[in-house]
């Protein structure tokens, strides 16, 4: 585990709906979007846009940081370094329970069924992470 499972930041991993993850072109200019994302253990589950810069970002050079946000007064900070890989192993986001669970009422906030949902984000993408800091 990245952070001790009694953590702050472990906690915040598990219920933040919104994580930021930041690519990097390929002239090395960075590119940070808000994402949903699913922990489990020691890796982030992300579902993206087919046709989106993260996803051909992270296929010319997978690694990536990743940032919750803050409380607005310099604490509660986590920040995460991985690497991601596009992943079609993993199921779809409809068939991950956890993942469906954790994101329902924001899916049929924006007029999406799980499977609507899945179909459209339909790019998996798995991070591996490798350092953590919190502060």
């Amino acid at each position: 585990m990245m952070f001790d499972d009694s953590s702050a930041a472990s906690d915040r991993l598990d219920a933040e709906p919104i994580i930021w993850l930041t690519t990097v072109r390929p002239n090395g200019q960075p590119q940070t979007s808000p994402v949903w994302f699913l922990r489990r253990d020691n890796e982030l589950l992300i579902y993206s846009l087919p046709n989106t810069a993260r996803v051909s970002n992270i296929q010319a050079n997978p690694r990536v940081a990743l940032n919750l946000d803050g409380n607005g007064e310099g604490g509660a900070i986590v920040t995460l370094e991985g690497v991601a890989e596009i992943d079609a192993s993993v199921l779809p986001a409809s068939a991950i329970p956890e993942y469906v669970s954790k994101y329902e009422a924001f899916m049929a906030r924006n007029g999406w069924t799980p499977e609507v949902f899945a179909n459209r984000y339909s790019t998996p993408i798995r991070v591996t992470l490798t350092r953590g800091r919190a502060w």
